[in-house]
């Protein structure tokens, strides 16, 4: 029996244990502030089978200490200063409507990580269906409460957080509006800590919220395995090639990889079943050729 408390509604689609995989492709600053890419990373998205897309947005002047603007640092466009780098990565207007424009176009969902409160006014610009914290931003409670205000499904990454922390921001947040993800927050994360057992541990903890994964490790065998373990909403990291600039490219998924990503979780979807235990019909032929006691039989005997 699925509990109802546990399902969100997120654009046309529900949220929730039992329901397809919400399954989000994060392409963050992984475009390098090219829309080009940022298309082609939609593209790629909408062709495995994602259900979405999502980006980051900050506004540079909040989200940048005043001690670090003007440390200069090498970049693929040269020399600048930190300032500078971050504007050079960020999106403007006129670039998320493009992004909203080609979203709409593939029939797939799109939203962001807002860092800051003036990010959070930006977004609601284009009406998207829900917002998302970065595991960075969870003890940001001004945040929080901006996107509380929304009305809107806030999906929550808890990586590099303790529970005590957890437990404050959903209460921040309100608990029947909010989507939790398990996440270790290691751009690679190694096998023996993305300790998947939290998502049990979480779900536990909060009877009346869904609980899924972001995973930032190398493969696909993990994320497929939280799958398993009941995660109802898987977010990935993608790249277009995981050698290009940026810190988040090497714990990315190419194109290719996103698809067989999504092919398997839609499997393993599909193997899991409804847990109730049947003999089924495609069993009778096998039952009556292999099975030499009929259980039937084997009874009236004992009788």
């Amino acid at each position: 029996m699925v509990n109802s408390n546990r399902i969100r509604q997120v654009g046309n689609k529900q949220v929730g244990p039992g329901l397809p995989t919400y399954v989000i492709g994060e392409i963050g600053i992984n475009h390098n502030g090219d829309l080009a890419n940022a298309i082609a990373l939609i593209d790629a998205a909408a062709e495995a089978g994602c259900d979405a897309v999502k980006f980051q947005k900050r506004t540079p002047e909040i989200c940048t200490p005043r001690d670090q603007w003007d440390i200069e640092r090498d970049t693929p466009w040269g020399r600048m200063t930190y300032i500078d780098y971050r504007h050079r990565v960020e999106f403007g207007e006129d670039e998320y409507r493009a992004i909203d424009e080609h979203c709409k176009k593939r029939g797939i969902d799109w939203f962001a990580s807002p860092w800051d409160t003036e990010a959070v006014i930006f977004l609601e610009k284009f009406d998207v269906p829900c917002h998302k914290v970065a595991s960075a931003s969870l003890t940001d409670d001004e945040l929080l409460i901006a996107l509380r205000a929304t009305g809107k499904p806030v999906i929550l990454s808890t990586g590099m957080s303790t529970p005590e922390q957890i437990r404050h921001a959903v209460e921040v947040l309100g608990s029947e509006n909010t989507i939790l993800l398990h996440a270790t927050s290691t751009y690679p994360a190694v096998t023996g800590e993305l300790n998947l057992r939290v998502i049990h541990a979480l779900e536990a903890a909060y009877p009346n919220v869904p609980v899924g994964y972001s995973g930032h490790e190398i493969g696909l065998q993990t994320t497929v395995a939280a799958v398993a373990m009941g995660a109802c909403v898987v977010e990935r990291h993608i790249t277009l090639d995981r050698a290009m600039w940026g810190s988040d490219q090497a714990a990315s998924v190419e194109p290719g990889g996103l698809q067989r990503l999504v092919r398997d979780i839609r499997v393993i979807e599909e193997a899991k079943g409804d847990g109730v235990k049947k003999v089924y019909e495609s069993e009778l032929g096998p039952m009556k050729k292999l099975r030499r006691v009929q259980g039937t039989v084997a009874a009236a005997a004992g009788e």
